[in-house]
């Protein structure tokens, strides 16, 4: 299974802003540091607002910052929400499968899918910033902001 560029860019975005501390960076500023297009960055930012994962605050001294259920929330469940509740394959799709009504790869597909899932489900991105990862987010992109 792989995840969209849209749940890797969110991932990437909430482990930056787990390690921020008192920080509030911009979006412009995280999109540089975890090294993505700003407008990827802001629809993803948006995003993750909607999920209660992020506050962003306009004007000076605001910024974008980690809410709690984001810092400690699962990345399993946070996964599904990115990804949504489609399947594995497109059984479904124009021109459907010719075996979807006899198959048994689908169900199978969706097993290994909840298993992935629920491997993450343990994990918070809290604990996905512990060192070596959490030295290496504090070091990517620079300040410019006064």
């Amino acid at each position: 299974m792989r995840l969209t560029k849209s749940t890797d860019i969110a991932l990437r975005i909430a482990m930056r802003l787990a390690v921020t501390g008192d920080d509030n960076p911009t979006t412009r500023e995280v999109a540089e540091a975890v090294g993505v297009p700003y407008t990827h960055a802001a629809k993803v930012v948006s995003r993750l607002q909607h999920l209660g994962v992020v506050e962003a605050r306009r004007g000076r001294g605001g910024g974008l910052t980690l809410t709690t259920a984001g810092r400690t929330g699962s990345v399993g469940r946070l996964v599904r929400e990115l990804e949504g509740a489609g399947d594995v394959v497109g059984c479904e799709d124009d021109p459907p499968c010719p075996l979807r009504a006899a198959c048994r790869l689908r169900g199978a597909l969706h097993n290994a899918q909840e298993a992935f899932f629920a491997a993450l489900d343990p994990i918070t991105v809290e604990e996905l910033t512990g060192p070596p990862t959490g030295p290496v987010l504090l070091s990517l992109g620079t300040r410019t902001r006064d």
